[in-house]
This record gives structure tokens, C-alpha cells and sequence, in this order.
């Protein structure tokens, strides 16, 4: 993929280098966090309010780290482009070229996706990427490299863990800069789905269904975020920034990482009824029929079978 020499997004936040752990609930593919909460107005703090901050702070404490220090300190700073340290402050924004390449895949994305929402006279929300190692906190629980790279509707956020690049290449066999360009992709297919409703609909709707049937519909909605990965790829083939080979590694990423191949690797057999994300040839099927259409409405995963 050409990618070198072309805008980057400032839609960054790399907190590689830190270690931020926290929240509850594992993200992968994408997060649906069941929100809620009573806020109830009223001065002063009650003793169980005061208990209540007593409890959070100790909490943080034995998780290493100290509100006090925060507060002395006028909390960390954090923001686009910046590491948070081990021991709480901020580092220069990274430089390396992993950050380079996200940044400008990130930027890609933004631009085919502002330029697919102007037709239809709406307006393109641009995600925030957050890279991290190791753990790192997300308004839908903590995300560590366990879960996989995913997406939070709650922030608007893609959490990637960039050494899971590595296990793609060293564990499933699927290397090069446009299979990792795609897994990026994929997870701003999601917050495209958010930005138009399907996420939300299919979050409540999930909480009538059995598990089973949720796991058909998540599989859907997992096989349409891949569909407009591939609309993504169209787009940037047309600005001639594929080079040969580069479509073959997204489609053997997409082969590897289907619900059968990796139950296959993993347990030696596969269970139909608890795939999520559609079988390896679901995966390349979508991806492919997005990336020959460019359209929106090639991706509709929704209707007939899949």
C-alpha cells in the first residue's frame, strides 16, 4: 500500500508505553455497554457519598494510581498523539512508523467516509484511534491485547492493541500493511454502522433475543462492518494507492480470522451456533462485494442469507 507521504489524522491517541488498566466488561469486534445510572441532585456530600469516594480511591490506589497525586499535580495531561508513563505523566507524541501508518490509514477512512455522508447530504463523524500495549481503559470496560482490536460506540473509539499485528502475521499467516489497513477498516465500519443506527437498534434489540439468535445477528452485523471495509478498499484503490498484492492480503486476512478457521485452530472443531462473526467465507464474500461495488447498498447483510 502507498501510504508514505500522504496526510495523517490527528484523530490519534497512543497511549503505548503506559500501562492503564481499569473499567469492567471485554470489548472484541464491538462493545455494547448497557448504560444507565441515577444522577440525583442535591448540596454537600452525604457519609455515603464520602464512603462511597473512600472505596474509589482506594481502589485506583491498588490499581497504582494515586487520585491525590492527580489532583496535586493538576491531573495528567491526555489527548491526541499522546503517551501517558508508568508513572503518570505525558511523554512527545510517538513518531514511529506504526503511528505513521495508523495515522495515515485513519486519515483514508476519514476522507472516504466524509465524502460517502456528503452525497447523502449528512454530515461524516470522524472516530478517535487509540493505540495502547498491554491494557488500557474504554467507556465500554477495560480493553487488553485478550480482547482484540474493537470498537466502543460509547466514546466513538477504535481500541487497537498493535501488537496484535504481530499475531496476525506470526499466528494466523495473514502479514502486510493492507491486511492491517483492513482490521482498522473494519472497526470504522462499526462506527459507521453506529453513526448511521444500526448498532444502537440491533443493542436493544439483542436484549430480547436468545443467545443463539443474537449470535446470527451479531454475525450480520460483523459481515456488514467487513462490507464496508471493502468499500473503503475500493476507494483507495481508485486513488491508486494499492500495489499488487495488496488485496490478496486483506482477503487472506479475512479468510483467517472467520469464526471456523479459528475454532478450527484453536479446539480442532467448530460450533455453528456460537460463531459471531461469520465463517471465513462469509468474510471474504462481504469484503470482496463491497470492494467490487464501492456502494452502500451492496451491504446489506440484513435481508436473505448471508
Amino acid at each position: 500500500m502507498e501510504w508514505r507521504g500522504r496526510r495523517q489524522s490527528d484523530n490519534i491517541e497512543d497511549r503505548r508505553g503506559g500501562s492503564t488498566s481499569g473499567g469492567f466488561g471485554r470489548g472484541g469486534g464491538f462493545n455494547f455497554p448497557s448504560g444507565g445510572g441515577v444522577r440525583r441532585a442535591g448540596g454537600g456530600l452525604s457519609i455515603g457519598t464520602i464512603i462511597f469516594l473512600v472505596v474509589i480511591y482506594f481502589i485506583f490506589k491498588m490499581m497504582g494510581i494515586d487520585l491525590l497525586q492527580m489532583l496535586d499535580t493538576g491531573g495528567t495531561t491526555s489527548g491526541p498523539g499522546y503517551e501517558q508513563s508508568q508513572s503518570g505523566g505525558t511523554r512527545a507524541p510517538a513518531n514511529d512508523e506504526m503511528t505513521a501508518f495508523m495515522r495515515t490509514v485513519l486519515a483514508e477512512t476519514e476522507d472516504t467516509w466524509q465524502g460517502i455522508f456528503q452525497a447523502q447530504g449528512q454530515n461524516y463523524e470522524e472516530p478517535r484511534l487509540v493505540l495502547f500495549s498491554g491494557s488500557t481503559a474504554s467507556a465500554c470496560g477495560s480493553a487488553s491485547s485478550a480482547t482484540g482490536p474493537f470498537y466502543c460506540p460509547s466514546d466513538h473509539k477504535v481500541y487497537l492493541d498493535t501488537e496484535f499485528f504481530q499475531e496476525l502475521s506470526d499466528r494466523f499467516g495473514a502479514s502486510g500493511d493492507f491486511a492491517e489497513a483492513y482490521v482498522v477498516a473494519h472497526e470504522v465500519g462499526h462506527h459507521v454502522q453506529n453513526l448511521l443506527g444500526i448498532l444502537p437498534k440491533f443493542n436493544q434489540a439483542r436484549q430480547r433475543m436468545s443467545e443463539a439468535d443474537a449470535n446470527k445477528m451479531s454475525v450480520r452485523v460483523e459481515l456488514q462492518a467487513d462490507c464496508f471495509a471493502g468499500i473503503w478498499g475500493k476507494y483507495t484503490q481508485q486513488k491508486g494507492l494499492l500495489e499488487s498484492g495488496d488485496l490478496e492480503e486483506a482477503l487472506n486476512a479475512a479468510q483467517q480470522i472467520g469464526d471456523d478457521s479459528l475454532q478450527k485452530r484453536s479446539q480442532g472443531y467448530v460450533v455453528p451456533e456460537s460463531f459471531n462473526h461469520g465463517t471465513s467465507e462469509q468474510r471474504v464474500k462481504w469484503f470482496k462485494r463491497g470492494f467490487d461495488s464501492g456502494q452502500l447498498a451492496a451491504c446489506d447483510t440484513f435481508s436473505g442469507p448471508v
